[in-house]
């Protein structure tokens, strides 16, 4: 395509042609899909791109695959959708993004203008299905509109609170033909948005006056690039730190001050330090009902500053004493600078007494299968900046409960909408982001199966992942919610039959192994976590084995029961 991108000269381009072009110009490299019959013309100007494209094998892997390099890079990714199926295919992906503030792009194919709302073949309202679940979507009416539609999404998805952009392209405007002078710029992000002066004068009075200060911190601040200012300003004032699970990694595990994960399964003595807290203040985050459990008894001792970019995250779950609306990496700088160090002694104490007399739940025995004890091994035998990926289930708390992330954009993992079938496209697009780093998806059973046919797409693309299946025929969480609130009745939550997955793996010609049917399984895990290259390892659990501590259904973080 280099003759057509020639300044000054006038260009002949197909609305597909100018639609490639552009998300070069925006500096894309790689994109996820499946062609179908309204993409054809994109594919074929595609096909005399620079840009690789990653067949998926279904178009949620391909949103998921989109997400895996979004949250991997904090860039927007781009995936690519026929219309009808594949729109609604895509949906999922797209909620998902939604709700985990992730930045993609979904260009997705339509019928041709003159066919919209006769019921044409594969046809759906494309604008109408995806208005409650992304950031903002475009049904593109002209040719000339893609120049300023496509910047304009990356603009959005990017800019403030990061979410998912949909274009959707009718198959006549891919074809038309116009004549272009000269290309537009790239987009450019939104400037920071900036906070008032008299709250931040207010929230240090209310920081400074504190005695038993917490920081919650939550995605918004990896999103915002926030982390070491985040850091700084725990450790210049002393204030633990407690993450919701999108906000992992904020923190290193081995911070004295980071008491890990609250909510639903956080450890016990996380919880019980909020609930002797008099100040929260809250940075990039949503008080989450799986963070907060019953939101009118969370915290009810102290004072709220809530810091968010986005203003219609304040007050709507939860109300605060002080709100700041703006960028969270400004704010934290513009506290370092304000904020006098100090040791809090008294409170600090007080913490690690609670945590000393509330340890975090390990397992009773060695058994190198006790789902804790994998996580564990895991964490030996890769680096430190390994990417994490989990599916949704029991494997996801474990892993985040005791996994010892190290920096932020290390696990990846689905938080607001809880997708099973989200760890291995969201993996692939993680190793197609950054091939230098070792990817490890997390999966069970259950989830694995959701979007197995994504194995294909990895043994094509000859990335090095490791997937680790969890296996206890069950669909854990489940079945542990039937155990503990329906008197162990189980209803639909035990398989009767579940493949071989190693031989599947074999299938699609990847290395695969049962650490179930291994004299050694930690030596064979700590082999087949070594080399490089696509593998996939079943590791047989204990269906027993739950997921503690837990807080019940609808009750304060306090009730916590078991561990």
């Amino acid at each position: 395509m280099e003759k057509r991108k020639q300044e000054g000269v006038i260009m002949k381009l197909s609305g597909a042609e100018i639609i490639i072009n552009m998300l070069e110009r925006q500096g894309i490299t790689t994109v996820a899909g499946i062609p179908g019959g309204s993409t054809l013309p994109i594919y074929d100007a595609l096909g005399k791109s620079s840009i690789k494209h990653i067949l998926s094998r279904h178009e949620q892997g391909a949103g998921f695959i989109a997400q895996g390099m979004a949250r991997t890079t904090g860039k927007a990714a781009v995936c690519l959708a026929t219309s009808g199926p594949g729109v609604t295919n895509l949906l999922t992906a797209i909620a998902d993004a939604c709700l985990d503030s992730i930045p993609i792009i979904a260009i997705t194919g339509q019928v041709t203008n003159s066919l919209i709302g006769t019921d044409a073949f594969q046809e759906v309202d494309t604008y109408g299905l995806t208005i409650p679940i992304t950031k903002h979507n475009f049904l593109v009416q002209s040719c000339e509109d893609l120049l300023e539609v496509i910047p304009e999404a990356f603009r959005i998805a990017e800019s403030g609170r990061p979410g998912p952009v949909v274009i959707d392209v009718p198959k006549n405007i891919q074809n038309e033909v116009i004549e272009i002078k000269s290309w537009p710029e790239p987009y450019i992000k939104d400037e920071p948005v900036m906070f008032n002066e008299d709250n931040m004068e207010r929230a240090l009075e209310m920081i400074n006056k504190a005695e038993r200060p917490v920081l919650y911190v939550g995605g918004g601040v990896i999103a915002g690039d926030a982390v070491k200012e985040v850091q700084e300003f725990s450790k210049r004032n002393s204030i633990p730190a407690v993450s919701t699970l999108m906000g992992l990694g904020v923190f290193k595990d081995s911070d004295p001050g980071f008491l890990g994960m609250l909510g639903m399964h956080g450890a016990r003595y996380t919880n019980m330090v909020m609930e002797e807290a008099d100040l929260l203040i809250a940075l990039g985050v949503r008080f989450d009902d799986r963070a907060v459990g019953k939101s009118n008894e969370f915290c009810c001792h102290a004072d709220i500053i809530h810091v968010d970019i986005d203003r219609s995250e304040i007050g709507k779950i939860k109300s605060s004493n002080l709100s700041v609306v703006g960028d969270v990496k400004l704010v934290l700088q513009d506290l370092c600078k304000s904020v006098p160090e100090s040791s809090r002694l008294e409170w600090n104490n007080r913490v690690a007494e609670i945590r000393s007399s509330n340890p975090r739940q390990l397992p009773d025995s060695e058994d190198f299968f006790h789902p804790i004890n994998v996580i564990h091994k895991i964490s030996e035998f890769v680096p430190d900046n390994t990417v994490i990926c989990t599916d949704v289930g029991q494997h996801q708390m474990w892993v985040a409960q005791h996994y010892p992330f190290c920096g932020p954009r290390t696990l990846l993992t689905s938080g607001g909408l809880g997708t099973m079938g989200f760890g291995l496209p969201s993996a692939i697009g993680a190793a197609l982001a950054d091939k230098e780093r070792k990817v490890v998806c997390v999966s069970g059973d259950g989830s694995i199966l959701m979007n197995i046919q994504e194995l294909a797409t990895l043994a094509e693309q000859q990335l090095n992942i490791k997937i680790l299946i969890m296996n206890n025929n069950r669909l854990g969480l489940v079945r542990q919610q039937q155990e503990l609130f329906f008197e162990g009745r189980y209803v639909a939550s035990t398989f009767k039959s579940n493949p071989d997955f190693a031989s599947v793996a074999a299938g699609f010609g990847i290395v695969s192994a049962d650490l179930g049917s291994e004299d050694d399984p930690e030596a064979a895990l700590g082999r087949l976590l070594s080399f490089d290259g696509p593998c996939l390892i079943n590791i047989p659990i204990g269906f027993e084995n739950n997921v503690f501590p837990m807080v019940p259904p609808e009750c304060a973080n306090r009730e916590m029961i078991g561990g």
